[in-house]
């Protein structure tokens, strides 16, 4: 019979471009799923699609030369660092293109840290420090993995497990919002259904065409009805027409109702329900236990640096303030940022994109840009709410990775810690401040914010004292406020003025409230009114910020240069529907206290010589004595601090060998687990016991894995005998035992009876005296790559799967001779 052979042209190709196209597409689909993370910069997605083009070349390649794992993976490496850097690190490389050290650098420690950074930047994440790594590394892998699926797996089916993987990490490592949900479902199902049926179909095809190639007068029936559904010109016959349209119109229609479907469950899935995502349980690696309160700078700056420019700030509107920290933990010695609200603070990275909600609000935008003089500390100046940064200067590279913001707050601090010198913009947002009247329609909010410990209990009764039988919320506020302004003195403690304390601790503010008469300045009565708030069950909180005197300013548009004398401190309260609100509890500068009355001087009397006192016997001095002993405990607890601090410099330093070392030494595990396992059940999926006879099949078992690794390759049809013969000639110095063990391994399998227990442990001890000839006579790096070589586990694997997922498409005679066949790695000798 004469059959058609297609050659090298167009046709031949069209399988392979639809493949490319298709598999293209659907990856693009995860992709996209990182559209929010990056903020729609279609530089991400350059990364992504470049990423899967160089994957399925990759795969193209090993497909068609058949590579092994090492290659492959090698030649993925060695493109990912190689042309990495234009995809992944443009910022870095040599005019976007060309790699250089930085960008090497970005890219290899993107693999570790990149997935990290991304999750704990806030969103747009921008470019810089490795961002784009993550799309670009999503692509090549995912494109490689999906094109071996594809290309050298027996059912295309496997290809929906890289294509699967990969839009579930661009849901998982985005945002919140989801981008255009039901329509990427919708397209995925679309494209994948009808592909996998034409690979399906493809693969019917190539069937046939085998089957009538091989076929011979003594044809079975199963042959004969293949033959029948071709006509005598070589082309479909019509039942074979029919049966195809019909499976065609049944596949359109079920694919109708799947789309249908998706489109039409997908608003009703999210209704009601917050997208939950891998940044929004990931904490940011800030710890806010190393940052002092700015709070407790305050007298310093108004004592000492009143005069000194602290920072410059240019584009401030007139009449508002910048903002340094909002403080809402008490512990009686300091108002600090609640170290346990380290997840409000996320990094900006180097976007210059909205940051928070409030850029819809109504209010005042202003672009403010700072330069910094002699202010310094982790705390970032940065107007009111911020809805942008953009680090410039010498720093940018340091201050921007480590910037952090907490938008419940409106405050920035940077890690890198801000030094004379440094500039930046922050893009921000004025909210404009009601009035009573609007204030007077809403209730305080439910916010919960953290205990206040070791307060004075003189604060809760001055605070019932001064609100009285007043229920308003807003009015019970105000009166908090307005007699701390008005009955209470105002001195920073310099000199010439009157003495007061500075500091805010328990006893601070109890100094404050039970003098007769309240003298303090802006750290005090705010302190104080946020204490006594807080016992009234109102949230209010503490802020540190810094504004001029604006009747002084000459030119509000001019730069304007903030000292120490400009540092403030108030009190803001969350109002419902509202937010927070800010009060100004300290008096007026001028309103200083009242001298209290001179009191008249006494008249000293004069002196009288007294005697000197008797002489006295000398003190017997102690005998020295030894240090106090330390409690067990607490050694105990330093021995562990101790511990944990080294454990964790050495599992940092051990990460790099972990990585490159990991594999081999998982692989080496492996091994030697399975010859353990062939040794007491012959099989490395059985973990009891086996027969004799299939531990004597699985010492064999062990010499074809090791002369796998060796480089052998073993025939999937011979038998052990004729495979021994191919060892003999492969390795020679080993031909003699090669030949008895295999005729040995025979004989307990097939041979009448069991072996006995003796037997198999004396067949073992002659397997691993082979093995040792075996190994020995190649070179020592060739016997390490063996040691190492994951193909006799690749064999394993491919064995393991044939017998789990039989071909369903092959003829009857090929499945009735499946069946038959012995599990084994090799076929039995017939006869």
């Amino acid at each position: 019979m004469s059959t058609h052979v297609t050659g090298p042209g167009l046709a031949a190709l069209l399988p392979r471009l639809a493949d490319w196209a298709l598999l293209t597409a659907v990856l693009t689909l995860g992709i996209l799923g990182l559209g929010p993370t990056f903020g729609w910069d279609m530089r991400f997605l350059v990364a992504g699609i470049g990423g899967i083009l160089l994957g399925l070349g990759l795969a193209e390649a090993s497909a068609r030369l058949r590579w092994g794992f090492w290659a492959t993976a090698g030649a993925a490496a060695g493109t990912y660092v190689l042309l990495g850097s234009a995809f992944a690190a443009p910022l870095e490389a040599i005019a976007g293109i060309v790699p250089s050290f930085a960008s090497v650098r970005v890219l290899v420690l993107g693999i570790v840290f990149a997935w990290k950074d991304l999750l704990t930047i806030a969103p747009p994440v921008g470019l810089a420090a490795g961002m784009l790594v993550v799309p670009f590394l999503l692509g090549l892998v995912g494109g490689l993995v999906a094109g071996l699926l594809a290309w050298r797996a027996r059912r295309p089916y496997w290809v929906l497990a890289p294509v699967v993987a990969v839009f579930v990490a661009g849901i998982a490592l985005g945002t919140d919002e989801a981008p255009l949900p039901g329509i990427r479902g919708a397209v995925l199902i679309a494209l994948t259904m009808p592909w996998l049926a034409y690979r399906r179909e493809l693969g019917r095809g190539t069937v046939e065409t085998i089957t009538l190639q091989g076929s011979s007068p003594a044809a079975g029936a199963g042959e004969t009805t293949r033959r029948k559904l071709r006509s005598a010109s070589g082309q479909p016959s019509a039942a074979a027409r029919s049966a195809r349209t019909r499976r065609l119109g049944f596949g359109a229609a079920v694919l109708a109702v799947a789309l249908a479907a998706s489109l039409g469950a997908a608003p009703l899935l999210d209704q009601g329900a917050d997208r939950q995502v891998l940044r929004d349980v990931v904490e940011p690696p800030v710890d806010l236990f190393d940052y002092p309160s700015p709070l407790t700078d305050f007298r310093r700056y108004v004592k000492d640096e009143s005069d000194t420019t602290l920072f410059t700030v240019e584009g401030l509107p007139e009449g508002q303030r910048i903002r340094l920290a909002a403080l809402d933990a008490y512990d009686g010695v300091v108002y600090t940022v609640d170290p346990g609200s380290n997840g409000n603070f996320t990094r900006v990275g180097d976007a210059r994109s909205d940051l928070a909600q409030a850029a819809d609000e109504d209010g005042t935008k202003a672009n403010l840009k700072f330069t910094v003089g002699e202010y310094g500390g982790a705390w970032v100046p940065a107007g009111g709410q911020a809805t942008g940064f953009k680090v410039t200067g010498e720093r940018a590279a340091d201050l921007a990775a480590g910037l952090y913001y907490s938008e419940a707050s409106g405050t920035a601090l940077t890690v890198a810690q801000l030094q004379p010198g440094d500039t930046y913009e922050a893009s921000v947002l004025f909210p404009e401040e009601p009035d009573d009247a609007q204030l007077a329609k809403y209730r305080f909010s439910s916010t919960q914010l953290p205990r206040v410990y070791n307060d004075p209990p003189i604060l809760g009764s001055k605070a019932a004292d001064y609100v009285g039988e007043e229920s308003r919320p807003v009015q019970r506020v105000r009166r908090l406020q307005q007699i701390l302004a008005s009955e209470g003195f105002f001195s920073n403690g310099k000199e010439g003025e009157t003495p007061s304390l500075p500091g805010h601790g328990a006893a601070r503010m109890l100094r404050l409230m039970d003098a007769d008469q309240m003298v303090g300045d802006d750290e005090q009565y705010a302190v104080a009114m946020a204490l006594m708030a807080r016992k009234l069950g109102i949230p209010a909180r503490v802020v540190m910020g810094f504004y001029p005197d604006w009747d002084e300013v000459k030119d509000p548009s001019a730069p304007l240069e903030i000292t120490g004398d400009d540092v403030h401190a108030w009190v803001e309260v969350e109002f419902e529907h509202v937010g927070w609100v800010p009060f100004f509890p300290t008096p007026d500068e001028d309103n200083e206290p009242v001298p209290p009355q001179q009191q008249p001087k006494s008249t000293p009397k004069p002196q009288v010589l007294q005697p000197p006192p008797p002489p006295q016997e000398p003190a017997e001095l102690p005998p020295d004595t030894e240090a106090e002993a330390q409690d067990p405990e607490e050694q105990e607890d330093d021995f562990w601090v101790t511990f944990r601090y080294w454990l964790r410099l050495v599992a940092l330093a051990s990460l790099p060998l972990v990585i490159l070392l990991g594999p081999l030494l998982l692989i080496l595990l492996v091994k030697v687990r399975r010859r353990r396992s062939r040794r007491t059940s012959g099989s490395p999926s059985r973990r009891t016991s086996g027969s004799p006879s299939r531990r004597v099949g699985g010492g064999w078992k062990e010499v074809v894995s090791l002369a796998t690794d060796l480089g052998s390759r073993p025939p999937s049809r011979a038998t052990r005998r004729e495979h021994a013969a191919l060892l003999q000639h492969a390795f020679p110095v080993a031909a003699d035992s090669t030949a008895v063990l295999a005729r040995r391994a025979d004989a307990g399998i097939f041979g009448p009876g069991e072996p006995s227990e003796a037997e198999v442990e004396e067949y073992w001890k002659q397997v691993e005296e082979h093995l040792g000839r075996l190994a020995g006579s190649v070179g020592f790096w060739r016997r390490q790559r063996a040691r190492y070589s994951p193909r006799s586990l690749l064999l394993d694997a491919r064995m393991w799967t044939r017998r789990l997922t039989p071909d369903r498409w092959a003829l009857p005679s090929a499945r009735v001779s499946r069946r038959t066949r012995k599990p084994d790695h090799f076929s039995e000798p017939s006869g």
